[in-house]
């Protein structure tokens, strides 16, 4: 009987740091022939891009340990064996069954830390929306866009995201999108570090519900798929330990597709959201740089544009 090989395993060097990459062969994305190996080497090239946008934030694993055909599981705690020089801190988190309990967060903090997260089976990477030393003050507000399943319906969000858009400049506010890379869009605010995530759901929650009025049929805030007509804004994903798969992720879809920053000027009709592949996202970093870099940069109060919409909705 032939001797069976052992699955290929070496070290990676990622900046100063000597890194352990297990089994780097084996296909993730089966129809594509992505193996460990190949998501490693991009997220190396990516890194200097996706660290920033995950160092300091608390970080949930979603493990796909035989690929994405097979079931990903959650982990929040961080996992057994991960090098020491890894940092993790510890919240308390309210799981839907038992009491709440603590829990040891990794942060990604640096390029071989996120090849570490590779050899944990982690594709895409997910974090919080605030940092840990201000954890109850979120970097941004989150506007997640889900199409309906037409076959137009990737064209009807990207109207929809520039109705946000539109809807976020009458109350002064700044906004950046991306591809999630999955099936939506996503569109955020950057913002000063004063607001609560009472707040920044609140503001999500009518700018929504505003255009759910002003479009209907077009933009719904309805949860359940069988009731929906639209596209959905969802402002549900603001607040307290909520993640989002970042900027410069691979996605666990058929072709690895990367959640991409884009111009506002580049989202037409004609995107769509498998156009951005690995090789596409390190060769837009090469042109433009990281568009989403002013995502943390912060700087804008949210006071005034509650106030408006909150005289908008008393008049209503």
């Amino acid at each position: 009987m032939a001797k069976r090989e052992a699955p290929r395993s070496e070290e990676l060097l990622v900046g100063r740091r000597r890194v352990r990459l297990t089994s780097q062969d084996r296909v993730l994305f089966p129809g594509d022939g992505v193996t460990k190996g190949d998501l490693a080497r991009y997220y190396v090239e990516i890194a200097p891009a996706i660290v920033p946008h995950l160092r300091d934030r608390p970080f949930t694993l979603k493990r796909y340990g035989h690929g994405i055909q097979e079931q990903a599981y959650f982990q929040k705690q961080a996992p057994k064996g991960i090098p020491s020089w890894i940092p993790t801190r510890q919240f308390r988190t309210l799981p839907r069954e038992g009491g709440p309990r603590l829990v040891d967060f990794v942060l990604v903090n640096e390029p071989a830390a996120l090849v570490s997260m590779v050899q944990v089976n982690c594709i895409d990477m997910n974090a919080w929306y605030s940092r840990v030393d201000r954890p109850e003050r979120p970097d941004y507000v989150v506007f997640d866009l889900d199409p309906p399943e037409s076959r137009n319906g990737f064209a009807q969000a990207v109207h929809v995201a520039h109705l946000v858009r539109e809807a976020l400049e009458r109350l002064e506010l700044r906004s950046y999108v991306k591809t999630s890379g999955a099936d939506g869009i996503h569109v955020l605010v950057p913002i000063a570090r004063r607001s609560s995530f009472a707040e920044t759901y609140e503001l999500a929650e009518l700018v929504s519900r505003r255009l759910e009025q002003e479009h209907p049929g077009l933009v719904t805030t309805e949860w359940l798929k069988r009731k929906r007509r639209g596209v959905l804004v969802d402002h549900r994903q603001n607040g307290h330990g909520k993640t989002i798969a970042s900027a410069y992720s691979v996605r666990p879809k058929p072709g690895a597709p990367v959640s991409t920053p884009l111009r506002w000027e580049e989202l037409g009709e004609e995107v769509r959201p498998r156009d951005f592949g690995m090789r596409e996202a390190l060769e837009r970093i090469e042109r433009h740089g990281d568009l989403f870099e002013p995502t943390l940069r912060g700087g804008q109060a949210l006071g005034s544009a509650l106030r408006e919409l909150r005289a908008r909705s008393v008049a209503d």
